[in-house]
């Protein structure tokens, strides 16, 4: 359904860290850059815009995939070594579905970040 997806940041360059850094073990990474907005993805396409204007996004969901479940806990290590915030550590959340592996870390302007695998 979804093309692409932008969150507005308060601080860019503190959010482009974060984003660069949390999103490298899911093999995702900066591959975009006009200044003040900046492109995540793989390959070419750039799905997640991270911008520098006002408001703010706050309290924003996005779920992103992991292949497997080693994956979500690189992730999740990743971007609470970046400056993330716990909101939920990597595990099977069985009341979405028996092989939901999740993780949950708030951004810089306290948007929620999960990575999550299907995988067994």
């Amino acid at each position: 359904m979804f093309d692409h997806i932008g969150l507005n940041a308060s601080d860019h360059k503190k959010s482009t860290d974060f984003y660069t850094k949390a999103l490298a073990p899911l093999g995702y990474g900066p591959i975009k850059d006009f200044g003040t907005w900046i492109g995540f993805g793989k390959g070419d396409k750039a799905q997640l815009w991270i911008v520098a204007r006002e408001p703010a996004s706050t309290g924003t969901h996005i779920a992103l995939s992991a292949s497997d479940r080693k994956s979500v806990d690189a992730f999740y290590a990743a971007a609470m070594a970046a400056g993330g915030k716990d909101n939920g550590k990597p595990g099977v959340r069985a009341d979405y579905s028996p092989t939901y592996y999740a993780a949950f870390v708030f951004d810089p302007d306290g948007n929620n970040i999960e990575v999550v695998s299907h995988s067994a």
